[in-house]
C-alpha cells in the first residue's frame, strides 16, 4: 500500500500565517483564507452563470480556489511587496511556488496525480477558472483590508487602495465582480446585531 504525504500537508494549512510582515489586529491563515476564497469563487461562478451568461462550474471553480495557495504549505506566505516589486524576484518567486506545486503533486498516488494537476499546479489551471480565482482571492484580500481598517489598523490602508485599484481592472470584463460587491460588500462590516435585523 502507498502511503502519501499529501493530506498531511494540507492539514498544516492553519499553521501558515498571512500577512506576515503586516500588523494585523485580527489574525488569518491560509487555510481560513482559502476557504473564503473558495466561497467567494463558487459565488461568482454561480453569478456568471445566472446573470451573465457563463458556463464555469461553480464547484470546479471552489475547488481549485481551496487549493490555489498549495505552495505555501512549503514556502510559506510571501508579502505581495515583496513578490511583486522586483520582476525578476517574482520570475524566481513563481519558479519556486511550481516546484511546490509539483512536489505536492507528486506526493499523491500516481493514479491520483492527472485529475488533481490541473486543480494544483497554476500553470495548468484552465485560464477562465484561474482568473475567477484570482479575482476571488482579490476581494477576500480587499474585505479583509476594510476589516483591519474598521478596527483602527491603518497599517491596510495602501493594501486596500492597492486592491481597490486591481478590482477595478477585473470589474472591466467580469461585471460578476461589480455584481458581487455591490451585493454583498455592505454587510461583511455590520454587527451581528445589524445582520440579524436585516436578514428580517
Amino acid at each position: 500500500m502507498i502511503k502519501s504525504t499529501f493530506l498531511a500537508w494540507i492539514l498544516r494549512m492553519p499553521l501558515i500565517k498571512r500577512w506576515a510582515l503586516m500588523h494585523s489586529v485580527k489574525k488569518e491563515n491560509i487555510a481560513e483564507h482559502s476557504h473564503q476564497v473558495a466561497v467567494i469563487a463558487h459565488l461568482l461562478a454561480v453569478i456568471r452563470n445566472q446573470y451573465f451568461n457563463g458556463t464555469l462550474s461553480p464547484e470546479r471553480a471552489a475547488t481549485i480556489a481551496l487549493y490555489h495557495e498549495v505552495s505555501e504549505t512549503k514556502l510559506q506566505d510571501i508579502n505581495h511587496v515583496t513578490k511583486y516589486h522586483n520582476p525578476a524576484l517574482t520570475k524566481e518567486f513563481k519558479k519556486l511556488e511550481e516546484l511546490a506545486e509539483l512536489e505536492c503533486l507528486h506526493s499523491l498516488p500516481e493514479p491520483l496525480r492527472e485529475t488533481f494537476k490541473p486543480l494544483l499546479v497554476q500553470s495548468q489551471v484552465d485560464s477562465d477558472y484561474k482568473k475567477i480565482v484570482k479575482a476571488a482571492d482579490l476581494i477576500s484580500a480587499y474585505l479583509k483590508a476594510n476589516d483591519e481598517i474598521s478596527y483602527g489598523n491603518k497599517e491596510f490602508s495602501h493594501v486596500k487602495t492597492r486592491l481597490l485599484a486591481m478590482l477595478e481592472q477585473f470589474k472591466q470584463d467580469m461585471p460578476e465582480v461589480a455584481f458581487f460587491l455591490d451585493t454583498f460588500e455592505e454587510h461583511c462590516f455590520v454587527s451581528v446585531d445589524k445582520l440579524a435585523q436585516d436578514d428580517h
